[in-house]
């Protein structure tokens, strides 16, 4: 937090994908999503040491192209569904525009990470990246 009391969140990198444009990117990465590269700030880079191919992962991303305003959507943008409040969703457009994508690691490449499956679009600031951990039976 800052003085005021707001939080102050600082990318610690971008997606690098082909996905261009929202209305061409899938709603969940298992839907026809590609392969991206998440590139890393070259000042955190250091923060990858211990990331992995085949790494399971959660990218967590700024929608920043995101309606902040939005609090009652038609899930899946499907009108022929009843609204529902987005905090019982998985829409983009929402106060706090949070992605959270799981992906698998495919190539790693000094700061950049390819991974398979995500739906994020080009330019997408990420937050951050954390390994998947296992369910607590499987510790």
């Amino acid at each position: 937090m800052n003085d005021a009391g707001d939080i102050v969140l600082v990318p610690i990198g971008h997606v690098d994908s082909a996905l261009t444009d929202l209305d061409d990117a899938p709603r969940q990465g298992d839907e026809g999503a590609p392969d991206a590269w998440v590139v890393v700030n070259p000042d955190v880079a250091a923060a990858l040491l211990g990331t992995e191919v085949g790494d399971e992962v959660v990218i967590i991303t700024w929608l920043d192209r995101a309606q902040r305003d939005v609090l009652v959507t038609h899930p899946r943008g499907d009108t022929s569904r009843p609204e529902s409040g987005v905090f019982a969703t998985r829409a983009p457009d929402r106060p706090n525009p949070i992605g959270l994508h799981l992906a698998r690691v495919v190539e790693i490449d000094a700061n950049r990470v390819r991974v398979d499956r995500l739906e994020a679009i080009d330019g997408t600031p990420v937050l951050d990246l954390k390994p998947m951990l296992a369910s607590p039976d499987r510790r």
